[in-house]
């Protein structure tokens, strides 16, 4: 009897240390691939051009603007100048709501406007890539912004101003034009340099991306919303994707200024179905 009690304790114990070690497998499985997904997340959303001035994620990239000059942030999971420690909660409000976890207000040249747009699902996966990668000690460079765009209690302004409206898929599109809508108005934030800007900074949303002469570092960025066809709207959806993936028009010029990093960091890094997806969704814009 005694034999047979000490036999099915053993039995359970096999049983609790298999189902945990399954347990352990599982998660392992699923934690590698939500970093694989949020690596690709990380690309799309040309995380690289802003984050990367030397050391990959460390921040330091200087964005001048005519409200003042500022400084990326250091975005690896080091807890002392990264987001090391963030919950997903707060990593979920610092992109959707550009809020810290201190309860301070992010300034707008950090695009959480097109990142309110994106699904939890990415930003959670996209969390999981950041944090799985190495540590960088570097401290954070301060913002050089005068008065008043220094307080930034008054950023609670311009969200109530600048902010509200979200995507949401459009029914009587495809599943690719749909998807081709998310990464322009998410992840990918198309918007935030082919839409001209109101006086206070915020997009100007109800005229799309008609273009905008005082673009990133005074840069005079061309209309995606091309309503003349004199360039981009003549465009064939071929000639979109080719542009996309390789950086040649149909001219065969190639494209310079800030889209030579977007096509390194960002739609060259792109699958050949999100590249055809985004052609789709910027072709109809002209030609709908």
């Amino acid at each position: 009897m005694k034999i047979s009690n000490y036999v099915l304790m053993l039995s359970k114990v096999l049983l609790l240390a298999l189902s945990a070690t399954a347990t352990t497998v599982a998660f392992a499985a699923s934690q590698e691939g939500a970093i694989a997904r949020g690596e690709y997340v990380y690309d799309i959303g040309g995380c690289a051009s802003c984050h990367t001035k030397d050391t990959p994620l460390a921040g330091g990239v200087k964005l001048v603007t005519e409200f003042g000059t500022f400084f990326s942030p250091n975005i690896s999971p080091d807890a002392q100048y990264g987001i090391g420690g963030w919950s997903n909660d707060q990593f979920i409000k610092a992109m959707r709501q550009g809020i810290s976890p201190e309860g301070e207000h992010y300034y707008p040249a950090f695009p959480y406007t097109s990142y309110a747009n994106m699904q939890i699902s990415d930003l959670l996966d996209l969390k999981a890539y950041l944090d799985a990668q190495d540590p960088v000690s570097e401290p954070n460079l301060a913002h050089d912004v005068g008065f008043p765009f220094n307080q930034r209690a008054l950023l609670g302004v311009w969200k109530l101003i600048n902010t509200g409206h979200q995507w949401t898929p459009d029914l009587s599109q495809s599943e690719s034009w749909n998807r081709g809508s998310y990464l322009a108005n998410g992840p990918s934030h198309c918007t935030q340099c082919h839409t001209p800007r109101n006086f206070t900074g915020g997009l100007q949303k109800d005229t799309g991306m008609v273009g905008n002469k005082n673009g990133p570092e005074g840069e005079s960025v061309p209309p995606l919303f091309d309503v003349n066809k004199l360039a981009f709207g003549g465009w064939s959806e071929e000639d979109i994707a080719f542009a996309l993936e390789i950086g040649m028009t149909p001219a065969g010029d190639f494209l310079g200024g800030s889209m030579s990093d977007i096509l390194e960091n960002t739609t060259g890094k792109m699958t050949a179905q999100d590249i055809q997806a985004l052609a789709e969704y910027l072709y109809t814009l002209n030609n709908s």
